[in-house]
């Protein structure tokens, strides 16, 4: 009995030191291409962030600017007029625009420098390549949830409130007809639409074409959830990372 016992672990130490052997040696002998592979995930993921960084940056500042030479202008005319029809207008376009501006401040995309840091991480040995792949897919990850959240439907109902009280401020308030409410309603309606579906999602499409094409997973690439699950395999070990 105790010699079959023996014979059993003495075999099962064997295929372990078996396994252990082939495992390492098929490690090793992937080492170029997951060099290869990480590198090219790394500049894939640069390329997105430059270019995305660069988006954000010409829509903040565009919508921004607008608003802020609107309000201007509006306020210009506000004082300059002695029409009261046109005093009134003028006061809530100001305010409307004003908002616009406010609003740009708050919201989930803004002209950030996250990548300076990133940017001047060394990346000389696989290990630093790992560390420094594992933060680009952090910030990628992170850039594109900002973006879809730019997009739900409460920024469309948040807008849509403030452009509903101006039009019920235009009809009510002003003592217009309907259909100049409805006016101001429709056209400051315009206007925020079109300032959000204007707003960058490269980050968005680029997440899921990474997902689909370096982590094999189209589960992961059609929603992106709260919780992210990454493995990686390099010489010497299995890194796993889980993003909340």
């Amino acid at each position: 009995m105790r010699k079959n016992r023996k014979t059993y672990i003495l075999k099962l130490l064997v295929l372990l030191l078996v396994v252990q052997f082939f495992a390492q040696s098929s490690l090793q002998a992937q080492n170029k291409l997951s060099d290869t592979i990480i590198s090219e995930r790394l500049q894939y993921i640069k390329n997105t962030l430059e270019k995305d960084k660069l988006n954000t940056k010409r829509w903040w500042y565009a919508w921004f600017t607008t608003y802020g030479v609107a309000t201007f202008g509006q306020t210009a005319v506000y004082f300059i007029s002695d029409d009261k029809s046109l005093q009134q207008d003028m006061l809530l376009g100001a305010a409307t625009t004003l908002l616009g501006a406010a609003g740009q401040f708050i919201s989930p995309l803004d002209p950030r420098n996250e990548t300076a840091h990133f940017n001047s991480m060394p990346e000389l040995t696989v290990d630093q390549k790992l560390l420094k792949l594992d933060i680009a897919e952090e910030l990628l990850l992170e850039w594109a949830k900002r973006e879809k959240e730019a997009r739900n439907w409460q920024n469309h109902a948040l807008t849509g409130a403030v452009n509903l009280g101006g039009g019920l401020i235009t009809w009510l308030g002003f003592k217009r007809s309907i259909w100049a409410g409805l006016g101001n309603f429709a056209l400051n309606t315009v206007i925020t639409e079109t300032q959000i579906w204007t707003q960058p999602t490269l980050a968005k499409r680029n997440y899921e074409k990474y997902c689909q094409n370096y982590l094999n997973s189209d589960e992961m690439s059609s929603d992106i959830s709260d919780v992210k699950c990454y493995v990686n395999a390099y010489p010497g070990g299995i890194g796993i990372r889980v993003v909340f």
